[in-house]
């Protein structure tokens, strides 16, 4: 039995990230279990059905907006403790397993996710592990899944924000026209991504222009 821990949602400048740990037998695991960005949505929530059926445990962690936008943090600090607590939720003494490296240094990464949880566990850390390793795999489709159910949940409560990430015009769009209605951010932004300062910076021009 091992594990294996990904992340979905490092880089939107809407929403939450999330990640997911996986302790199974790889074996158990069903076919196509990898990188989740390369599978189509429909099928992800079909492997997350599956991988949760034969994983012996699976636990996600929501790291939000609020601790996001902390300015005493940064991401690479965030998504240690976000592959940390995802772990800790699946964690025994003597496990071992993969992550997938969210720092240049993967070893260092892996020695502060082993550090956030309380179990003697052996944390290898490996980048694109995801695509390489069927445990991370697995995690990633199961992050990715949370995830896209969360954005679904913004879409419902504010309308059409598209995916999320700041290459995405809708989602862009979407943020402009808050903006342009309430004079403030909507509460799902993340403040302190440059995307949101230029949309702000974009209607205070817009502002000026009016005088």
């Amino acid at each position: 039995m091992r594990f294996g821990v990904d992340e979905a949602g490092k880089g939107p400048v809407l929403g939450s990230m999330f990640a997911a740990a996986v302790r199974a037998d790889p074996a158990a695991l069903p076919d196509g279990v990898g990188d989740s960005k390369g599978i189509a949505p429909d099928r992800r929530e079909r492997l997350d059905e599956s991988i949760r059926k034969v994983a012996d445990a699976v636990a996600v962690a929501e790291i939000p907006v609020e601790r996001i936008d902390d300015p005493e943090t940064d991401m690479n600090t965030l998504t240690v403790a976000a592959h940390g607590e995802a772990l800790a939720g699946v964690a025994t003494d003597g496990l071992s397993g993969t992550v997938d490296a969210g720092d240049t240094d993967a070893e260092r990464f892996g020695r502060r996710v082993a550090g956030r949880v309380d179990a003697t566990v052996t944390v290898d850390a490996e980048h694109g592990a995801d695509e390489t390793d069927p445990l991370v795999g697995a995690a990633s489709i199961v992050a990715k899944v949370a995830r896209d159910a969360h954005v679904t949940a913004l879409s419902a409560a504010y309308g059409a924000v598209g995916s999320g990430y700041p290459s995405d015009p809708t989602t862009r769009a979407f943020l402009a026209d808050y903006v342009d209605e309430h004079g403030t951010l909507p509460d799902c932004a993340r403040a302190s991504w440059s995307t949101c300062e230029d949309v702000l910076a974009a209607a205070e021009q817009a502002t000026l222009g009016e005088f």
